[in-house]
């Protein structure tokens, strides 16, 4: 996949990650990972600006098994954000389905 349509997407992807359950950016990138081929030096750019952005709320975990882990909890406007993204997405996904796939129906 072209690198500049992921990177507007991987937004979408890391809110809709977060708003099921708080995690480290790890497990972010792994659970992306499964779907779409991202690296942790895509994610973590990503974490820090929607962080600053103020969507998402961060605390450190202990861990039994290395260093400390850093946890992200979406915020209330990051789920009115995700929900204004998810709905943009939308919008657009119906826009290009109906370009790209014109004619296909009188073929």
């Amino acid at each position: 996949m072209d690198t500049q349509i992921k990177k507007g997407l991987l937004d979408l992807c890391v809110l809709s990650f977060l708003r099921d359950k708080d995690m480290y950016g790890y497990e972010i990138v792994q659970n992306i990972s499964k779907s779409i081929e991202v690296s942790e030096g895509t994610i973590y750019p990503i974490l820090r600006r929607l962080s600053k952005e103020g969507f998402f709320e961060t605390y450190i975990v202990e861990s039994n098994e290395g260093p400390a882990r850093k946890y992200y909890r979406i915020t209330v406007s990051g789920i009115e954000h995700y929900e204004k993204q998810l709905e943009a997405w939308e919008t657009l996904k119906i826009g290009m389905d109906n370009i790209l796939k014109r004619g296909e129906s009188n073929e």
